[in-house]
């Protein structure tokens, strides 16, 4: 089995940044083998009836299908989520948005013991799942507009056994919110529309539009929840966006706009990108 993970991951067009890891996923999915139970076996023979159920799978990988779509599963911070083209994919580069949030809410934690957690446009449920698993004591609400994505993001609950830790409402960004919020975060749609025809295949054959695409200036959405946040934030409050790489200067502003009073900075990933807004009041 290890030859055909290396035959896989050597085929030349196929366009991803770890081939090698891809191929390992695709074959666990077929044998239905966890990756422990694969390494295990790597030097074993291909079964012959799970040959073609892996070749079928490399073939929809080829054509762009993602494989995160493909196996079903995608993983995110330290939780295994189920995916589908409901909502987009959650990627390795939010986990920063996770990794900020809880530090923020491990300092005001002690001083609100009932802290209140809002994920907008919640999709799978990656973002409010990872926290409400590090956040045994807060209240996690999770919105989202899609009937379809809260229904995928509430089996993920039920699966991770956080279902009675995470609140779903259907709605509009924060409209549906009926409590005040002392944490907000999302990661809300940021591409620019003009830029959609050029993202890969596998992006923009494959997941919804309406959760990457944020309109002409790719701030769309993050403007309206700007805009309409004020009412429904408690006095100390703060925001957590994800953003695009070269958006830091249009949020501070769109931000200073909105908060004048508050604390904002734009915080840089791993790459030395802009990738978070954090606003404190």
């Amino acid at each position: 089995m290890r030859c055909a993970v290396k035959h896989f991951a050597a085929l030349p067009n196929l366009e991803t940044a770890n081939p090698q890891m891809e191929a390992e996923l695709l074959l666990q999915h077929a044998l239905g083998l966890d990756r422990t139970q694969l390494y295990q076996r790597l030097r074993d023979e291909m079964p012959p009836d799970k040959k073609e159920t892996y070749h079928d799978l490399i073939w929809r990988r080829l054509c762009g299908e993602p494989t995160p779509y493909i196996t079903g599963r995608a993983a995110f911070y330290d939780i295994e989520l189920a995916v589908t083209p409901a909502a987009a994919i959650p990627r390795p580069e939010t986990e920063l948005l996770v990794e900020t949030a809880l530090a923020l809410a491990d300092k005001r934690i002690q001083d609100t013991p009932s802290l209140t957690v809002v994920d907008v446009g919640t999709g799978c449920g990656a973002i409010a799942l990872a926290l409400a698993a590090h956040l045994p004591s807060a209240q996690i609400i999770a919105t989202d507009i899609s009937s379809e994505a809260l229904a995928l993001a509430q089996g993920n609950a039920e699966r991770l056994g956080l279902a009675s830790r995470v609140h779903f409402l259907r709605g509009d960004l924060l409209e549906p919110l009926e409590q005040p919020a002392d944490i907000v975060v999302a990661n809300l749609p940021y591409v620019r529309s003009a830029e959609w025809e050029r993202l890969p295949v596998e992006i923009r054959c494959y997941e919804p539009r309406e959760a990457l695409d944020g309109g002409p200036d790719g701030l769309r959405i993050i403007e309206r929840l700007l805009r309409g946040a004020p009412p429904v934030l408690r006095p100390a409050a703060a925001l957590l966006l994800e953003i695009g790489f070269d958006q830091g200067p249009a949020v501070v502003a769109l931000a200073s706009d909105v908060f004048p009073k508050a604390s904002i900075e734009v915080k840089k990933d791993l790459a030395s990108l802009d990738r978070l807004l954090i606003i404190q009041l």
